[in-house]
């Protein structure tokens, strides 16, 4: 292919990966707008993010398998087409049902299109041109994250909250163009099969247990239907793992997690995605029905929280080189914790500045959390195991994100609905201000109850308290726990590089080298 074409296609699957970009952060600034204008409630907001993630945690590592079995690039185009569904469907309907339909068809697509835009990069480049590529492509991904929140509430500030599924559609439309004009196809027919009955049971089992601890807080624990979904979604995520590790070609190898540096540097990572999600799900509705900010406005705010991750990432490399992951993990660990602490301490008089404060320590607290162990967790895999280690990486990490939009999500609806005062209420209105905030400010401006608008905010905030709180102790506990069972990786690192003598190629590391650079940033913000 000629130089010109494949700087051509690269640009293509750049725009592929950013439209994952932005649907990863643009949604969440448009949750308080869904729910006025859908009417959903908390559960069905936190299904409108989850079922995404759910479907694309699940389905990343077959989709991998069989772009590699029956062609790259026709799997990643209708990756593409199947996420360009989604988007339509998302912006054409106008109730909570359908918009989690919507999401999770998106979910699907962005699982074909992560894993085979990195592996098609190494049919077009070789060698530094290749390194150079991916590199380009992990800044297309990442560069979505923080444009995210601007451009979405840049589009709830001038249209419908439908448009923030339209802004995918040229995007999707020319990678699909670029990629039937522009990639060749390839496959490997030695790659292994797919296990549908890991596959299915993987989908449903973190799919009950996400409903389950989604729905608790309204039906109760002691519900059949909420017992039976978390006891069933635990059972068939066990036997996921049990038949797993009897495969001789697991498309998830657990195996690899008896590493202790891979082990612990994954658990890491994994909290520091449930954080770090969940805290993109709480921010955006208490900077909007709170604090007042528009959608717009809601955007700009969040960035310290990305900077923060952003900024971290460049700074990593020279910092890890010296001394090691340990250190920085458990540094970033305590500064995330400790500025959690302090966000803790937020009321309804809170202004802006005490936010951004405690949420700019806490991005660069989770920059050296996630980066790093990632980093390490990568360099410690077989050679051989790269692209497998890497894949099981990512699906914990999406994994740890789902579950804590989930759980904080849950946190913050019980304490908001223990907490809200509808005394004095009529009942059917009553009913309707505790399914949300912005439900309960409806009510109040519709019977102008201003007691109740009132009681709905400290509610609400006291919540936000609670999520924190909860969010603080569990990055200080993991500080403590990664003080003790966290390797120090610098001699892994030296005895990789003892392994393979300079000026050598080591085969499946060049095979591999697309699916260990997966974009570090961008994970780790998921």
């Amino acid at each position: 292919m000629a130089l010109k074409n494949r700087w051509l296609a690269l640009v293509g699957l750049t725009i592929s990966v950013l439209v994952i970009g932005f649907d990863l952060t643009i949604l969440n600034v448009a949750l308080p707008t869904m729910a006025a204008d859908i009417g959903a409630d908390t559960g069905q907001l936190q299904w409108i993010v989850d079922s995404y993630a759910v479907v694309y945690a699940s389905a990343m590592l077959p989709a991998g398998l069989l772009g590699d079995r029956f062609g790259r690039r026709k799997l990643l185009v209708a990756g593409l087409a199947i996420f360009l569904g989604g988007s339509v469907l998302g912006a054409l309907v106008s109730t909570p049902g359908p918009v989690i339909v919507a999401r999770t068809i998106m979910g699907v697509g962005a699982a074909l299109i992560m894993p085979l835009t990195m592996s098609v990069v190494p049919t077009l480049f070789k060698g530094a041109e290749q390194t150079k590529a991916i590199a380009i492509i992990t800044v297309g991904l990442s560069v979505g994250l923080p444009l995210g929140p601007l451009v979405g509430g840049w589009l709830l500030e001038h249209f419908w909250w439908g448009s923030v599924f339209v802004i995918n559609i040229p995007l999707v439309v020319v990678g699909i163009i670029a990629c039937l004009t522009l990639v060749p196809e390839t496959r490997d027919p030695s790659a292994p099969t797919i296990d549908p009955v890991s596959t299915v049971l993987g989908i449903l089992g973190l799919g009950a247990l996400i409903y389950g601890v989604i729905e608790a807080p309204n039906e109760g624990l002691t519900d059949p239907v909420i017992a039976g979904s978390l006891i069933g979604g635990v059972a068939m995520l066990l036997a996921l793992a049990a038949r797993e590790r009897r495969q001789s070609h697991p498309m998830m190898d657990l195996g690899l997690l008896k590493n202790p540096t891979v082990r612990w540097n994954t658990l890491v990572g994994t909290l520091g995605m449930f954080t770090f999600t969940g805290l993109l799900f709480v921010l955006p509705q208490y900077l909007q029905a709170v604090q007042g900010h528009d959608a717009f406005g809601t955007g700009v705010r969040l960035m310290p929280l990305m900077a923060g991750l952003i900024i971290v990432a460049r700074a990593v490399p020279p910092l890890t080189a010296r001394f090691g992951t340990r250190p920085l993990v458990i540094a970033g660990l305590v500064l995330m914790g400790a500025s959690m602490l302090v966000g803790s301490t937020t009321d309804t008089d809170t202004g802006y500045g005490f936010t951004a404060l405690w949420m700019t320590f806490t991005g660069l607290g989770a920059g050296f959390v996630m980066v790093p162990a990632l980093d390490s967790a990568l360099a410690a895999l077989p050679k051989a195991k790269a692209g497998t280690g890497s894949s099981l990486m990512n699906t914990l990490r999406q994994v740890g994100g789902s579950v804590g939009i989930a759980v904080l999500g849950s946190v913050l609806n019980a304490v908001f609905t223990d907490r809200l005062d509808t005394s004095g209420v009529p009942a059917q209105a009553a009913d309707a201000a505790e399914e949300s905030i912005v439900a309960a400010q409806g009510v109040a401006e519709k019977l102008n109850l201003a007691k109740l608008a009132e009681s709905a905010e400290s509610a609400f905030t006291h919540g936000v308290t609670v999520v924190l709180l909860v969010c603080a102790v569990a990055a200080l506990a993991t500080a403590l726990l990664s003080f003790f069972v966290l390797p120090d990786d610098r001699k892994t690192r030296q005895a990789a590089a003892e392994e393979t003598p300079a000026g050598t190629t080591d085969t499946a590391v060049a095979e591999d080298t697309p699916a260990r650079s997966v974009p570090q940033v961008a994970k780790g913000a998921r």
